[in-house]
C-alpha cells in the first residue's frame, strides 16, 4: 500500500478473493471480481487475489479481515449475481465493532455462504 499523505486514512479492511476458484467448465472469475470490487470499494477497503483459499469444492471463496477484526470466510459465492452483496457486507464491517455483524439481512443470500467466522 501507498504511503499516506496524511489526508488520507488508512484501509485496513481487506477482501482477498480466490483467482483460481471455477465451476466446472468455466474459467476463473475471481481476478474480474476483484477488479470489480477495487472500483465499486474504492477508499472503503482494500480488495486483493490469492493463488487459492482453499475451498475448491465451492467457487468460489473470499475472505474478510482487518487487524483488530473478526475475520470471515465465504464460499460458493456466485461473482455475477453477489458482487452488490460483498459491497452490503463490505460496509457493515466497516461500521462492526470489532467486526462482529450481529445482522446480515442487508446481504441477502451472501449470508448463507459464510463457512466461518474467526475471532478478533
Amino acid at each position: 500500500m501507498a504511503a499516506l499523505d496524511g489526508n488520507e486514512k488508512a484501509m485496513t479492511d481487506r477482501i482477498t478473493i480466490c483467482a483460481s476458484c471455477r465451476a466446472a467448465g468455466e474459467a476463473p472469475r475471481g481476478a474480474a471480481l476483484a477488479a470489480r470490487l477495487r472500483i465499486a470499494l474504492e477508499g472503503r477497503a482494500e480488495v486483493g487475489t490469492a493463488d487459492c483459499l482453499n475451498v475448491c469444492k465451492s467457487p468460489l471463496a473470499f475472505s474478510v479481515r482487518a487487524t483488530g477484526k473478526a475475520a470471515y470466510l465465504f464460499a460458493g459465492v456466485d461473482p455475477g449475481l453477489q458482487e452488490a452483496e460483498i459491497v452490503a457486507f463490505a460496509a457493515l464491517y466497516a461500521a462492526a465493532p470489532g467486526g462482529e455483524i450481529t445482522d446480515a439481512r442487508p446481504c441477502g443470500r451472501l449470508r448463507h455462504c459464510l463457512i466461518g467466522r474467526i475471532p478478533a
